[in-house]
């Protein structure tokens, strides 16, 4: 990935991760497993429905200490089926 992120932020620090997919019960636990996978810690996704409640935001809060970290991250939660966006 060609980022910006070492010249725009200093680390560590706690980026908020949106990631949007297909409304399902197991999504937050997905997204919360992969991000475990690279962060360990103690997470609490907020959750967004849409207005007819195909889809769903889950919005988390991530320390991270890289941009190498930050796109491990992304990368990661794109592997998710369910997942349509991340930003």
């Amino acid at each position: 990935m060609q980022t910006k992120f070492d010249e725009l932020l200093e680390f560590p620090t706690v980026l908020n991760f949106k990631v949007m997919g297909v409304a399902c019960d197991e999504l937050p636990d997905l997204i919360v497993a992969e991000l475990q996978k690279h962060t360990p810690g103690d997470y609490s996704p907020k959750l967004k429905p849409s207005s007819k409640g195909n889809y769903v935001s889950v919005s988390v809060a991530v320390r991270v200490t890289s941009k190498e970290h930050i796109e491990q991250v992304y990368q990661s939660l794109n592997t998710i089926e369910q997942v349509r966006y991340i930003l």
